[in-house]
């Protein structure tokens, strides 16, 4: 399992190298015992761990199951010998709720799967489609399995959009009396948050955006409002977030989306690319063999039969959005084209505004761990020039996240990477004040909750971790 996850887990990548692999730190349950020596522990061929006491005698442990709640984020990972067991997260978990939906009528759940354009477009390039195309014919996949809705997190990113924007020039207003105000950090890469709390604890997290991601924002849309429209529980929904990374699965489980009084998670599973592709390999299905259906458009931003987007980088757009927004806000300025400077190398990029000559906004994207932690020691040193940044932990972006499908045989991994992109941007972009549809629920759902529970719904916030050196466990 090792090798599903991003940088943050394990980091094979010299671009994205922080320190030596190291084994998991919680391999093994055991039992320590007042006045008593640890003995030692050895493991045999078949990968289970014995104890050896003193006396010779031995007696075999219990593995401990780590789930993604226990993750430490440690930057080296489970090894062959560990035996991790992530047992809500999974394509599998997916197919047991369609199986007792077909074999329960009393205890049947309403299954609703949202699909990240990032992961629509990698499957679009596996399978030689559009990228509206392979969407489509997704929504007639899952729907043929037992699925009853399919949305789409571009939906629920104009949402996360529009409080990032209006986030940043609250921040920027008050830089002056708030030191930590700027820059502001994105939210959306699960990795590069996990990353933060675990690493740099309460000196970086102010500046990190409190918006939630589009999976969590989506979280909220379904469990809350869809539950609310369709006369149901948020325990009655089965929540599924296809995503191109397999860190959503960590923020998926954060207990910040746990919604404690109706005893459920508001995104109960996440899948990546690559485990849909597995999906329709184990059904023995081609998306090229679907049929195309129509698609839900309750949540979901399309024109027709077609899909739209946002401008920007592959990872959202929050860079551009923000930047447009901030220059017309707060200096009156029109940005009709954006000029980047490509910086060390081409995952650091700048943006600045000037007026009068003077740069009055400078915005930069920040990707992969190198360029973070780069962009981090500038930060404590007080060098940073940056009002904002768009962060994410993967070289290249979401596009590039570890959960998206795998080249074929022959094909090279940067090629695969380019058709990607042109597939996922060449969707019609839409700008976030645009769409009609996040308005309306603006006024009619938000709005009838309250400025507090709407900030709920739209925001979370982070934790720094304290960790424990004794070897075995970590306390956060």
């Amino acid at each position: 399992m090792a090798s599903h996850f991003s940088g943050v887990l394990q980091l094979t990548d010299l671009d994205d190298f922080i320190t030596p692999s190291q084994e998991c730190v919680k391999p093994v349950k055991v039992e320590k015992k007042q006045g008593k020596s640890v003995a030692k522990i050895q493991i045999e061929d078949d990968g289970s761990y014995v104890q050896v006491n003193q006396d010779g005698g031995k007696k075999k442990l219990e593995k401990a199951k780590i789930t993604l709640n226990d993750c430490l984020a440690c930057s080296g990972c489970i090894t062959s010998a560990e035996s991790v067991l992530i047992t809500q997260q999974s394509h599998e978990e997916l197919f047991k709720v369609l199986r007792n939906n077909k074999a329960s009528i009393t205890e049947r759940k309403v299954v609703v799967v949202s699909v990240s354009p990032q992961s629509r477009a990698s499957l679009a390039a596996h399978y030689n489609l559009s990228s509206s195309e392979a969407g489509r014919r997704l929504t007639s996949f899952f729907k043929s399995l037992g699925v009853h809705h399919v949305f789409d997190t571009s939906f629920s990113r104009t949402f996360s959009l529009l409080e990032s924007q209006r986030e940043f020039v609250k921040r920027f207003q008050r830089k002056d009396q708030d030191k930590k105000a700027l820059p502001m950090l994105t939210s959306a890469c699960p990795g590069w948050i996990c990353y933060a709390e675990k690493t740099h604890g309460e000196f970086i997290l102010p500046h990190i955006s409190s918006t939630r991601s589009p999976q969590q924002m989506m979280g909220s849309l379904v469990k809350g409002y869809f539950a609310e429209q369709q006369g149901l529980s948020p325990q009655q929904i089965y929540h599924v977030a296809v995503m191109p990374c397999f860190d959503k699965k960590l923020e998926a489980s954060r207990s910040d989306f746990y919604l404690t009084e109706a005893e459920t998670r508001e995104v109960d599973c996440v899948i990546t690319s690559g485990e849909v592709q597995k999906m329709l390999e184990e059904e023995n299905v081609s998306l090229n063999d679907l049929d195309p259906a129509a698609l839900d458009t309750m949540f979901s931003s399309v024109c027709g039969d077609e899909f739209l987007s946002h401008a920007g980088s592959g990872s959202g757009g929050y860079l551009h959005h923000v930047f447009t927004y901030a220059a017309k806000q707060l200096f009156g300025e029109e940005v009709k084209e954006f000029t980047y400077k490509t910086m060390k190398n081409k995952d650091f990029q700048e943006v600045t505004l000037e007026k009068d000559g003077v740069a009055v906004l400078c915005f930069a994207s920040t990707y992969g761990f190198r360029n973070i932690q780069n962009l981090v020691q500038k930060l404590k040193r007080g060098k940073s020039p940056y009002h904002f940044v768009e962060v994410m932990a993967c070289p290249s972006g979401c596009l590039n996240g570890g959960g998206q499908v795998k080249p074929v045989t022959g094909q090279n991994q940067k090629d695969l990477l380019q058709k990607v992109e042109e597939l996922y941007k060449s969707e019609r972009p839409i700008s976030p004040e645009e769409d009609i549809h996040v308005a309306e629920l603006y006024q009619s759902w938000l709005d009838s909750v309250g400025e507090e529970r709407a900030k709920e719904l739209l925001h979370t916030q982070y934790h720094a971790v304290e960790k424990m050196t004794n070897g075995l466990t970590m306390k956060w």
